[in-house]
């Protein structure tokens, strides 16, 4: 892709050149032509709007807001509204690239509907393609559990591959789309059904069976969207079970994580993300800015907004994007106070801290996560106070921080200037309990 890029870059230089050539073409033009690297600034914030039709009003605040937008298949006048409001919003299509669904909406009256939630309809592979349909040991269909008339499909098989690769680059092109979010990239079966695929003897051989499946599908996808000049960018589950998995899924476009940020043991552990390999591979990702990371954390309450916002502020990147979800089904448009934090660029890499707790600066703020299972202690650069908080709040020197387990810590420089006044106008979170 970088190679592909310059190459381009070079082709566009020559034909500077000679198109200028009546006037010369010196160093100095070729100098004008170069475009400085994109600049790592804070998250942007992105709309994961696969739970209910937007309406007017949501669809007129997410031009202005979110710098990428997600929705069905169906919505394809909301998505033309939005690039005719602005058009450097890039707008994703949601498809399934494991299941099928017979669900009212995907099939209605004995006919799958005109745009669907998945690659391949119910009906069409049901009368064409039945050997597309997942079996069990038992040569039963697989329907996911929780998820009634979602059926798992045999993404191993090249035909199931080209065909749902075929239907999905056509409707995209065809419908104006920038690109498709791919659902369902996962890395077992377990999470949908017990099951036990035939002609596989255990659960672990299932998962490598599915595993290994959707790698060559990725690859058939991606090169398609590439040709077709759209993004791909799936939704991989569990990355940091499996290293190179994020990096070789995310490079067609980007990809999703919707864990992110997800504490481990029941809400008892550490910060899940930061295992294994997989944070290494977002970084590396998001500082190259090439293709987009889409975050997702799932918040009940504000410790974990804050680990979750600050986590994808140690990855800002030219591409990072991040967003909170309050409900399971994703119905809202979603907003946090902190992305109006006003954090602005990253100055530095973020860093990790004897004590396992992870920093960045910005031009504007500071970011601390504990990605541990303990309380950990930082000390913040002078002159910072949470965001909203009065120049009083701010204590000079700064004072250690006491950063619960899988907490986050997001502080800006105050919009006045800053006086000692030790703990006095401290609001609620971290600072609160470290003057405690």
């Amino acid at each position: 892709m970088r190679r592909f890029r310059a190459a381009a870059a070079l082709l566009v230089l020559v034909a500077s050149c000679l198109s200028g050539c009546l006037s010369g073409c010196s160093a100095s033009s070729a100098q004008e032509t170069s475009v400085p690297p994109p600049k790592p600034l804070a998250p942007c914030a992105w709309w994961y709007g696969i739970g209910q039709p937007p309406t007017a009003k949501e669809i007129e605040l997410a031009a202005k807001r979110y710098q990428v937008v997600v929705l069905n298949a169906d919505q394809g006048a909301a998505m033309r509204r939005l690039h005719e409001l602005n058009p450097r919003v890039k707008v994703l299509v949601y498809k399934d690239l494991s299941s099928t669904r017979n669900y009212p909406g995907a099939v209605d009256g004995g006919r799958d509907a005109a745009f669907l939630p998945s690659g391949i309809g119910y009906v069409a592979a049901q009368d064409a393609h039945p050997g597309w349909f997942a079996v069990d040991d038992r040569g039963r269909r697989i329907e996911w559990q929780g998820y009634p008339k979602h059926w798992q499909m045999t993404v191993w098989d090249p035909a199931y591959q080209q065909a749902w690769t075929d239907a999905v680059v056509a409707e995209t092109t065809r419908e104006g789309w920038d690109g498709v979010l791919a659902d369902n990239d996962f890395n077992s079966l377990s999470h949908y059904s017990p099951a036990v695929l035939a002609g596989t003897a255990n659960v672990a051989e299932t998962d490598r069976k599915l595993r290994d499946g959707l790698d060559a599908f990725l690859s058939k996808v991606g090169e398609a969207f590439t040709k077709a000049g759209k993004l791909l960018v799936p939704n991989v589950s569990e990355t940091h079970l499996v290293p190179g998995r994020w990096t070789a899924h995310s490079r067609f476009g980007g990809a999703m994580e919707e864990n992110f940020g997800f504490r481990e043991d029941g809400g008892t552990g550490g910060l899940l993300t930061f295992r294994g390999n997989e944070f290494q591979e977002l970084r590396a990702q998001a500082a190259l800015g090439e293709s987009l990371l889409l975050l997702v954390t799932r918040t009940r309450n504000a410790q974990q907004e804050r680990a979750g916002y600050a986590s994808a502020a140690l990855l800002a990147g030219p591409r990072t994007c991040w967003t909170r979800a309050t409900t399971d089904d994703y119905r809202d448009p979603e907003w946090s106070a902190l992305q109006d934090s006003g954090l602005g660029e990253a100055v530095d890499a973020a860093g990790r801290l004897p004590n396992g707790v992870w920093t960045r600066t910005f031009t504007n703020g500071w970011v601390a996560v504990n990605t541990t299972a303990a309380t950990q202690t930082v000390t913040p650069p002078e002159g910072l106070a949470e965001p909203g908080a009065p120049s009083a709040s701010v204590a000079e020197p700064p004072e250690p921080i006491s950063l619960e387990a899988a907490d986050g810590l997001v502080l800006v420089k105050p919009a006045k200037p800053a006086r000692a006044v030790g703990c006095a106008g401290v609001g609620s979170g971290p600072l609160m309990r470290a003057c405690r």
